[in-house]
């Protein structure tokens, strides 16, 4: 049985969870989400806290139980308080701008780049070299300040690239001239 699919989720107050048909529904202040939930799973609402259960022993379920609850604990906390991930542009001459739904990164292409802003994500740059992701699905930020990411990955020498705010980006040792080998 799994460790994490044995923890109750408290619900916060203004959030209400359904499960109706396969489908859990979690509406709250900042917006509704809903998933397909599959397998033997069933969610029990008693009271302001919520359990999901696995309904038999088998391995299929087992991997399920835990993973259903972790993704619903992501969705009361996205429909109440939200999820946000920092990024920065470290270059010499690199800067971002919004332009109304587009990202449009400078970031030493010979070209500017254009992001669009995907359906229920906010962009935001508070400073021409750093960017806000936020939205209430834990899963659609993460991914988006990921493709974001790898426009231009950090390069391990001089450290430019684009990064998550306080990633840490391990340097290395530049060329040597090879002088007074033998």
């Amino acid at each position: 049985m799994s460790r994490i699919g044995k923890k109750t989720i408290a619900i916060p107050a203004g959030v209400t969870v359904e499960f109706k048909d396969g489908v859990v529904t979690v509406k709250g202040s900042k917006g509704t989400l809903s998933r397909e939930v599959k397998g033997a799973i069933d969610i029990k609402n008693e009271g302001g806290v919520l359990s999901v259960l696995a309904l038999n022993d088998e391995k299929e379920t087992n991997a399920l139980h835990g993973l259903y609850r972790a993704l619903i604990h992501g969705m009361v906390v996205g429909v109440s308080e939200g999820y946000v991930k920092a990024l920065e542009v470290k270059g010499v001459g690199w800067k971002v701008a919004k332009q109304g739904t587009k990202l449009v990164l400078n970031v030493g292409f010979s070209h500017p780049v254009e992001f669009n802003q995907p359906a229920g994500i906010t962009l935001e740059c508070p400073t021409p070299t750093d960017i806000t992701v936020s939205g209430i699905d834990k899963v659609l930020v993460g991914q988006v300040a990921a493709d974001l990411r790898s426009i231009r990955v950090p390069e391990p020498y001089h450290g430019y690239g684009i990064r998550y705010k306080g990633e840490h980006i391990e340097h290395k040792e530049g060329k040597t001239s090879g002088k007074g080998k033998k």
